[in-house]
């Protein structure tokens, strides 16, 4: 049995925003999707930008409201064929607004927050209609029990994705809503692409391409440089040997 978010009701022809989000009571979120430089990577593979959302610490709501009864705040929240500026403009994802649930939510697990994204959070996603929903816990499975896991909504219910356990150090699951398998990778999170077979990058890995990228371009330009002044010394020696060759010089 889920719980379902309770919230007022919207007013009658006003527009309301959704409450600001009170400070986010640790730094997970920061620590292990915004700094390695996720979301340029992440935006890039989930395509068009003007039809889809990828929001963090945001509220989600049912109905427009100025309370935060009833409301729940993912640390990810990506939704397909809705309208950003909606989102933008009432500060958060308004379900009845958009038509349609989000399609993915992740949570981030701490000492603060763990048991409720097990269990609150849980039922609630699953009560809003929200297609999966992920759990990462970067300690290993004392927040949520488990390194990694994921839902997969299924006649209003919740029912586990297969999670793959590589090693003690590497543990998989895939969302078939983002086409991507999901992985903790000794206590980080990492983005895997079936399709390309390659990580999404983080920031390390784009300035570690771009170094590489030039370092090859400074050797081309280098062996270039070489080949062009090895032409000019054979063309020198060329012209020498004839100039010595000809009759003027017999």
């Amino acid at each position: 049995m889920t719980l379902k978010p309770v919230a007022p009701a919207p007013e009658a022809g006003v527009f309301i925003r959704l409450p600001d989000a009170p400070p986010p009571e640790d730094m997970n979120n920061y620590l292990y999707f915004s700094r390695p430089g996720y979301p340029p990577s992440l935006a890039s593979h989930l395509g068009n930008h003007e039809t889809t959302i990828m929001i963090s610490e945001a509220y989600l709501a049912r109905v427009p409201t100025r309370s935060r009864q009833g409301l729940l705040l993912p640390d990810l929240l990506i939704a397909f064929d809705v309208d950003p500026q909606a989102v933008i403009a009432r500060n958060g994802y308004i379900i009845s607004e958009q038509g349609k649930p989000p399609d993915f939510v992740l949570e981030i697990g701490s000492a603060r927050t763990g048991r409720r994204d097990i269990t609150v959070k849980r039922g609630g996603y699953a009560a809003f209609g929200v297609a999966e929903y992920w759990r990462f816990d970067p300690s290993g499975g004392r927040y949520h029990r488990a390194h990694l896991g994921g839902d997969l909504l299924v006649n209003g219910e919740y029912q586990p994705i297969p999670v793959n356990r590589i090693d003690d150090e590497h543990y998989h699951g895939h969302s078939a809503v983002l086409n991507l398998d999901l992985c903790w990778e000794e206590g980080q999170l990492r983005w895997y692409d079936p399709v390309s077979g390659r990580y999404l990058p983080t920031f390390d890995d784009v300035q570690a391409a771009q170094v590489a990228a030039e370092a090859e371009r400074d050797a081309e330009r280098e062996a270039r440089l070489s080949a062009e002044a090895r032409i000019l010394q054979l063309e020198e020696e060329l012209r020498c040997r004839q100039n010595l060759n000809s009759p003027e010089t017999l």
